[in-house]
């Protein structure tokens, strides 16, 4: 081993804050252990992670990852597990067995950072598409695309568009720019009664890695002019998240609305099966509480009130004292497990990349008794200033307070008009500044020095995504488009965010609909005629309602009201409501579902 900076201080090393834990230098890394009876534990964490790439090589992190672990597999299947995992804000890999599957497993590691076998570029990258096509998408995967748009944090909702783009030369400079010993924690498990390193552990280990600056946390961006704020998503859930400054009072508060909504959702209502809530740090000063309820499509508008409701009481401070207990309770068990230094190893040695060290135990713990409901009542405050809802389907939160998420742009940008082949109503507008989708209802913007990738196909499809979340698809087959109308957005979009996508299929090139001169469906059609004779009778009857209660209080001075008669007028009243509702809600989607052809 030849060392490229400092090597070790030795297997002794220092004390830190969390009574267990000591600190030492191996090959310039930065190193965390702890003593724990049994197979030993070990994970090499390095500061770098999705949200530190652009859309445009939305991917390289979780490709190095994988060729890092080439030479041992993605899944450790033998006597002791390996892996590697990529997140936000940081990549982990992590082993379990004894100590010279961990010397190996770290060693092979380090040497595959330091030379990444590029020549399995191209079989990797498939081996990524062929993971991703079959992890599918939570409910929450979309609101980081609401929140923070195209960019940043907000890269966890795409899929890795950037794959097609990454050559050995972009490989090689992530690697040696990303994941660098300064840029480094490891952290070792091992059965050490002494609380030292096992002696020359530190001398098998070859963590030479080339030498960085440890990278700051992502740059937080928004695309939500006003919070509280929702959007519309697909039927099945409820989900709402919120950034919150980190705390234990945050941190118990997401466990509080947990209990609450699963009580008052599934216990109480049947309204849910799935109501919780997750606490999840972003950096070091912010975390992420993010709450979902399921429902099925006929409880869906319970649910969404439900669910309000009990984030409405807790905002007004009526804080269960039973479930302010409990929650306070099992986080103090966390701390009650064996062996809790090294369990705690993880999350220190992340602390320590994020520049949010883990407090000692005794500190938190005071910390914890300290807390009080008028503490949660502060975080629930901060959550619905900043919450982003997902409501199912066309249903929204204006009622509540919450402001729609913008899901158009706010301008059209000026240049030559392109119409859709079909319907002269949609054009593509081509400009110097950027290209504009219009259409009845609706419009996209994305303006080439705000593009944060331009996906180009080979049959000369291209779609241009802005750092705002907004996109604007240009195919030839769509729309009114020449050869030389593409060369003004070819010459303007910067070539490093331009991403060449494979060959498309003939059946996934996108064709014009057919010229519509009638509503869509026989079910818009039936829609519409419902929509009048519904909203007619509900005029007619209502004038005979007012007129019959008006006159059963008119005479009230004499005898008492006919209850049983204004029940049954207001009854059939209601009777009419619904379905004028319910026709109204349906005829919207028609009309959505034309603007998205």
């Amino acid at each position: 081993m030849s060392p490229m900076g400092p090597t070790s201080q030795g297997g002794q090393g220092t004390g830190s804050p969390v009574a267990g834990i000591r600190e030492t230098v191996i090959d310039g890394v930065r190193t965390v252990f702890a003593h724990r009876p049994g197979p030993a534990s070990a994970g090499l964490l390095f500061r770098v992670g999705s949200a530190d790439e652009t859309l445009a090589t939305r991917g390289i992190t979780h490709l190095v990852e994988h060729l890092a672990l080439h030479r041992h597999g993605i899944d450790g299947a033998g006597p002791h597990h390996y892996n590697g995992t990529t997140d936000a804000t940081h990549t982990h890999f992590h082993v379990t067995g004894d100590r010279s599957e961990i010397v190996a497993y770290l060693n092979d590691v380090c040497a595959a950072l330091r030379d990444l076998p590029v020549e399995r570029l191209e079989t990797e990258k498939e081996i990524l598409r062929t993971e991703a096509a079959g992890r599918g998408t939570g409910p929450h995967s979309d609101l980081p695309l609401w929140r923070y748009g195209a960019q940043g944090h907000g890269l966890t909702s795409y899929r890795e568009l950037g794959l097609p783009r990454l050559d050995a030369s972009a490989i090689r400079h992530w690697a040696a720019t990303r994941f660098t010993r300064e840029n480094a924690v490891l952290w070792i498990a091992c059965d050490s009664p002494s609380g030292d390193l096992p002696e020359g552990l530190d001398a098998e280990l070859d963590l030479r890695l080339p030498s960085g600056p440890r990278h700051p946390m992502p740059a937080v961006t928004s695309a939500l002019p006003h919070t509280p704020a929702y959007f519309h998503g697909d039927d099945g859930a409820v989900v709402l998240d919120a950034v919150v400054r980190r705390s234990t009072a945050a941190a118990v508060f997401s466990d509080v609305l947990g209990k609450a909504l699963f009580r008052e959702l599934r216990q109480k209502g049947g309204l849910s099966y799935t109501a919780d809530s997750d606490y999840t740090p972003r950096d070091a000063d912010f975390a992420t509480i993010t709450a979902l309820a399921d429902a099925l499509p006929q409880k869906q508008d319970a649910v969404i009130g439900g669910f309000i409701d009990v984030l409405a009481a807790l905002r007004a401070g009526r804080v269960d004292e039973t479930d302010f207990a409990s929650a306070r309770a099992a986080r103090r068990k966390m701390y009650e497990v064996p062996d809790l230094a090294a369990a705690q190893l993880p999350a220190y040695a992340l602390g320590l990349l994020t520049g949010h060290p883990l407090p000692g135990d005794d500190a938190y713990l005071a910390e914890l008794d300290a807390l009080t409901p008028a503490d949660l009542h502060a975080v629930a405050q901060e959550v619905w200033a900043n919450a982003l809802l997902k409501v199912p389907g066309d249903r929204g939160a204006d009622w509540a307070g919450f402001h729609e998420a913008p899901s158009q742009s706010a301008e059209v940008l000026p240049g030559r008009r392109h119409a859709y082949r079909t319907d002269s109503r949609a054009a593509l507008i081509v400009g110097a500044e950027g290209v504009s989708l219009v259409s009845p209802g609706n419009r996209a913007s994305v303006r080439y020095d705000q593009c944060a990738a331009m996906l180009v196909h080979a049959d000369g499809g291209r779609s241009l995504i802005g750092f705002d979340g907004m996109s604007v698809a240009v195919e030839p087959t769509l729309y009114e488009l020449t050869p030389d109308a593409l060369a003004p957005i070819d010459a303007a979009v910067p070539q490093h965010v331009v991403v060449p996508m494979p060959a498309r299929s003939p059946d996934r090139i996108p064709q014009p609909q057919p010229r519509r001169t009638e509503p869509a469906s026989a079910g818009e059609r039936g829609s519409t005629s419902k929509l009048w004779l519904f909203g007619v009778l509900s005029v007619l009857w209502g004038l005979v309602t007012l007129t019959g209660t008006a006159d059963e209080f008119a005479s009230s001075q004499t005898a008492d009201p006919d209850w049983g008669f204004l029940f049954t007028l207001w009854l059939i009243q209601a009777a009419i409501a619904v379905p004028l509702a319910a026709t109204a809600r349906r005829r919207r989607q028609f009309r959505r579902a034309a603007r998205s052809r």
